[in-house]
């Protein structure tokens, strides 16, 4: 195998990953290297608990809108 070059090595860690939902087990692709369709939604959540991988746009939409409705105020 050739030896992988920096814009090779670029590409590999910005590359989205296909992961499965940890909450409801749907395939979607996260793109943590680059740019990720969950830096659009308008509420920050903290990350998944340790060995919980991204949820999915649906789930990670929900947990949102729960967090939200649960702000003191």
């Amino acid at each position: 195998m050739p030896p992988r070059d920096d814009t090779t090595r670029s590409a590999i860690a910005t590359a989205p990953r296909r992961l499965h939902c940890a909450s409801c087990g749907a395939a979607f692709e996260c793109g943590l290297g680059g740019t990720c369709w969950c830096a659009a939604l308008p509420a920050r959540l903290i990350m998944p608990e340790s060995g919980v991988d991204c949820l999915c746009p649906a789930c990670l939409q929900t947990k949102a809108e729960q967090a939200a409705q649960e702000l003191p105020g």
